[in-house]
């Protein structure tokens, strides 16, 4: 190779390596030029924006002082409203402070007239109490005042009754009953009752029998017709007609002595054992007297049912059980006491003997004895299986009333020896032979007597009917007396017997001026 290609070729080389490096340089610049040209686009886009933000930047700073001056002119009037709300605030807590004085006074006002209302209160409450006072004292005054006008009336009607003034003793007997019941009386006073029971003719007395009748008893589901003994040997078969007694003699022999009657309920038989040792049995089909002679029984003296089948016979010292189908005696025991009594307890024959003790007869070998709770001679006795409390009435006429609590009462009021006692629920009716019957109401501490009878024989029995407002009575005069012991019924009597009014006369006489004037009879 020559030297001028070489040299061709170095110099085309570095021509061309010139060349190279010029394009490069020129590429370089054409690439600076293209940012530089970029960057001066970027500069005017951002100078616009800058101007374009300058101009909103003023704008908004223009709306700003707007909003500055707004905002002061409404902070200077929030300011002023402020000024006045405290003004007003503190104008107000002065009101406030006023109205919370005001209301201290106000409640201390209230608390001032509430105590003299109070005090006015206690005042008119005490008023009211003494005008109540006054008229209970005044009503208790009058109260007591008609009830003594009551128990006056009834005395003096029993003395017109009695002078025979019976159309006066009448209008009296009902203006008694008026007072003492419409102001909460005792209608059983003896004064008011006697002189009801009279003008009622609530006593019907039948002279009967010729010795002292023992017992009467009354015929099975007929109580106006009864069956009374004596101990002059009398039956009798006595049926009441209003006023009138109607008698049929069963059997009449003065050899016996009849001291107790039992009537068979289911049958009608009669049985009568008479103290000299013989039982009569009367049938009710063909009513002849049997005499049955009771061996083995000394002094018979009571007759008990035992179960319905059989009769208890109770002599002095020894009982004997009867067949009431045969009227034959099956057995005979003798008893180790002297019986005294007899009477019932739990529908069982009660034995009281003379030693203090009492002995309950299931059957002749079933016999229990206890002590008699009180102290003397027991004779007469009742239960009521209601409430509990038995009943023993002594020979010197006390009554001892035991509760189901074993507490024991004593009531006085008969001067003798009682006869005979009967007890429903709390009410208890006594006979005795001071004459007397009289009946006592256990509901209180205090148990009074109230007569229902007073007479001048001995009253040695009495029976009640079915409804309990009939007594029937036997004395030691041979009389048998029906009493009528219903408040209402000797009302309801006495009223459709009055024919006329008291006249003013009387009314200012018997009654008085000052008790308003009333009329008993309506034409």
């Amino acid at each position: 190779m020559n030297k001028n290609t070489i040299i061709t070729g170095c110099v085309g080389l570095l021509l061309g390596g010139a060349a190279a490096v010029g394009f490069w340089g020129w590429k370089s610049e054409r690439l600076k030029v293209e940012n530089l040209e970029k960057q001066l686009s970027a500069l005017r886009k951002q100078e616009m924006r800058s101007a374009i933000d300058r101009s909103v930047s003023a704008q908004m700073e223009d709306i700003a002082n707007e909003q500055r001056k707004i905002s002061d002119e409404k902070r200077e009037e929030a300011l002023q409203q402020t000024r006045i709300a405290n003004e007003m605030r503190l104008r107000s807590e002065v009101e406030r402070q006023n109205a919370l004085i005001a209301e201290r006074n106000a409640v201390a006002s209230e608390k001032k007239a509430l105590e003299a209302s109070e005090v006015a209160e206690a005042q008119r409450q005490m008023a009211e109490h003494q005008r109540i006072q006054a008229e209970f004292s005044k009503r208790m005054a009058d109260t007591l005042s008609y009830i003594a006008l009551g128990r006056s009336l009834g005395s003096i009607s029993t003395i017109q009754y009695q002078a025979g003034n019976d159309e006066v003793a009448d209008l009296l007997s009902y203006a008694s009953y008026l007072y003492t019941q419409r102001y909460k009386g005792d209608v059983y006073y003896p004064a008011v009752l006697q002189s009801l029971m009279r003008s009622s003719q609530s006593i019907n007395v039948w002279a009967e029998h010729a010795g002292v009748v023992t017992n009467v008893e009354f015929m099975p589901n007929e109580d106006n017709k009864v069956v009374s003994v004596s101990n002059y040997g009398e039956i009798l078969l006595s049926e009441r007609q209003g006023n009138q007694l109607k008698n049929t003699i069963l059997f009449n022999n003065p050899n016996y002595d009849f001291r107790d009657v039992y009537v068979e309920k289911k049958t009608g038989n009669i049985y009568i054992a008479s103290r000299t040792g013989h039982l009569v049995v009367i049938t009710k089909q063909n009513m002849t007297p049997k005499v049955i002679t009771l061996e083995g029984i000394e002094h018979p003296m009571r007759v008990h049912d035992v179960n319905g089948s059989n009769l208890l016979i109770i002599g002095e010292t020894s009982i004997g059980l009867l067949d009431m189908k045969r009227n034959i005696i099956i057995s005979v025991k003798q008893l180790p006491f002297k019986f005294t009594m007899g009477a019932r307890r739990n529908s069982l024959p009660l034995l009281f003997d003379d030693q203090g003790k009492m002995h309950q007869v299931s059957g002749l070998t079933d016999i229990s004895t206890e002590q008699v709770p009180v102290e003397g001679s027991v004779t007469a006795y009742c239960e009521s299986k209601n409430t509990g409390m038995e009943a023993y009435g002594m020979s010197d006429g006390t009554i001892w009333l035991k509760d189901k609590n074993g507490r024991i009462q004593k009531l006085v009021g008969h001067r003798s020896r009682i006869s005979k006692m009967k007890m429903n629920g709390r009410r208890l009716i006594s006979s005795s032979y001071d004459g007397s019957v009289n009946l006592w109401i256990s509901d209180s501490e205090k148990i009074e007597p109230m007569t229902l009878l007073q007479t001048n024989n001995w009253i040695m029995n009495f029976q009640l009917d079915s409804t309990k407002e009939t007594v029937w009575m036997c004395d030691a005069k041979g009389n048998l007396t029906a009493v009528n012991i219903s408040i209402n019924k000797m009302v309801d009597a006495m009223k459709k017997k009055l024919k006329r009014n008291l006249t003013t006369e009387e009314w200012n006489y018997y009654i008085g001026p000052n008790v308003p004037y009333e009329k008993f009879v309506e034409k």
